[in-house]
């Protein structure tokens, strides 16, 4: 079985906040850092990661992804500008997040002028992030990653991945998701910074927590117990995709 997209239904944050069950504390108590890994087995994770809801940071784990070497702003907007319909279905299967831009659709953010694009000075910074619902691109992006080697291949996973792509500044702001299970987010440029707050109802039994994510580093976390937000560093332009998982 395969799942499909997240709630394509944009949902109040006041009253999701009201209504939303009380989080276990369990998972957070006496963590006071991000635990890192390398070369974690299958077996390893399963026991201390995957459903816990303890998250992790898993460095080196995208080896011999293409995506590393071909991603990139104009990657993406050469493949949707190359298939028929691509932006008309993510407008209407999928999810559009223009953060702190003016930006309306995934077709206006692929269509900025190169200065824009290249962060010249004077030029308005932007940060973005889309789900992509177009068979034809999922097979393509596809070919350039595989899913996380540490992850059970019998696992179900989602039909939908997630990019999210921009400069230097505040990515997201702090937030809760509300999904149905854990992600992976893999880092494929540039450098993020993500921190974690515990549920408010956690408040002195767990801590605020954060993570450096680098180039080829892979987090995992389950968005639906932290609160989240990210900064990215100067320099490379930051591009991550992500994914959930069962």
């Amino acid at each position: 079985m395969v799942y499909g997209s997240r709630c394509i239904i944009d949902i109040n944050p006041v009253i999701t906040e009201m209504v939303r069950p009380l989080a276990n504390c369990e998972p957070c108590r006496g963590l006071h850092s991000v635990p890192v890994e390398r070369n974690i087995s299958v077996e390893e994770f399963m026991k201390k990661y995957a459903f816990t809801g303890v998250p992790v940071l898993v460095k080196d784990a995208t080896t011999n992804w293409t995506a590393m070497n071909e991603f990139s702003y104009h990657f993406f907007k050469d493949l949707y500008d190359s298939l028929e319909g691509s932006f008309q279905v993510n407008d209407e299967e999928c999810q559009f997040f223009p953060y702190k831009t003016e930006f309306e659709s995934l077709e206006e953010a692929f269509s900025m002028p190169e200065d824009r694009v290249n962060f010249k000075e004077g030029e308005k910074p932007w940060y973005f992030g889309w789900s992509n619902c177009h068979e034809g691109a999922a097979k393509i992006l596809r070919s350039h990653y595989q899913r996380p080697y540490f992850i059970p291949n019998d696992s179900e996973s989602s039909t939908i991945d997630w990019m999210f792509m921009g400069g230097t500044g505040l990515g997201a702001f702090m937030h809760l998701d509300y999904v149905e299970r854990p992600s992976w987010q893999a880092q494929i440029s540039g450098k993020k910074t993500w921190t974690l707050e515990p549920a408010p109802e956690c408040e002195g039994i767990c801590h605020a927590l954060s993570a450096t994510v680098e180039k080829g580093d892979i987090f995992v976390i389950d968005t639906n117990i932290w609160y989240h937000s990210t900064f990215i560093h100067p320099g490379e332009v930051s591009l991550t995709i992500g994914s959930e998982y069962d």
